[in-house]
């Protein structure tokens, strides 16, 4: 016995609706592409910042190579947040973890700081091309200990010119720190009150605003800190 076809007559409706062979596109513009690509970077920078720890813990990278790396991880970071639709998508690093499926607790904590672990503490032994031999701040060159002693000045400056967003100040603090550290890997007094800033100036909003009195108490710990700093030098 024969089998009969019955040919199903195509629907115009879902013909025009559904094209098997058009490409799917997930954003409707170039604003939402944008919008898209920067979250998939900031992915990206979330789980290659954990593998980098993971990697200077088993000492597979240099310190020098983990720092540089570090470094332009973070800045990157920074850097796709200030997107104001980036960083208001985004919402916050635990909300963007939960959201994607991310766990990543050695790159969290390394945000959470904002610093290379190298510069958050001084390194111990860690030889450098612009120091001497020896470790102490009297083998530091006089270029090195002038830039640090600059830098806590800028810093200081900056506050008593009423500069006291994160932006302003997060980037200097930075700077005061890691010259400090080409210059000496002592702990000096105070000197963990530079990390504790950087690190509560980092968890803060981009364009958040310290008040008159944190201005004035990170001012006076600053101030300490170039203090313990000088007496190093001597």
């Amino acid at each position: 016995m024969r089998r009969l076809h019955t040919a199903i007559p195509p629907n115009p409706a879902r013909s025009a609706s559904i094209n098997l062979d058009e490409e799917v596109k997930l954003a409707s513009s170039s604003a939402e592409r944008d919008l898209y690509e920067s979250l998939a970077e900031i992915y990206s920078i979330v789980v290659t910042l954990d593998g980098l720890e993971k990697a200077y813990i088993k000492d597979v990278v240099t310190e020098a190579e983990y720092t540089e790396t570090c470094t332009r991880l973070l800045k990157q970071y920074k850097s796709s947040l200030g997107d104001e639709a980036v960083s208001r998508e985004f919402v916050d690093l635990e909300t963007f973890k939960r959201t994607w499926g991310l766990e990543c607790p050695r790159a969290t904590e390394r945000l959470r700081i904002g610093l290379p672990a190298t510069v958050e503490q001084a390194s111990h032994g860690a030889s450098a091309p612009s120091m001497a031999a020896t470790t102490g701040p009297a083998g530091a060159s006089g270029s090195l200990i002038l830039a640090a002693t600059e830098n806590f000045i800028t810093f200081l400056d900056a506050l008593k010119l009423n500069m006291v967003s994160k932006d302003a100040l997060h980037p200097l603090l930075s700077e005061v720190i890691q010259s400090v550290n080409k210059v000496t890997d002592s702990d000096f007094e105070d000197r963990g009150k530079i990390i504790q800033w950087l690190i509560a100036l980092n968890q803060m909003r981009a364009t958040e605003e310290l008040s008159e009195d944190q201005a004035r108490e990170l001012a006076f710990d600053i101030e300490q800190a170039y203090q313990g700093f000088k007496a190093t030098l001597n």
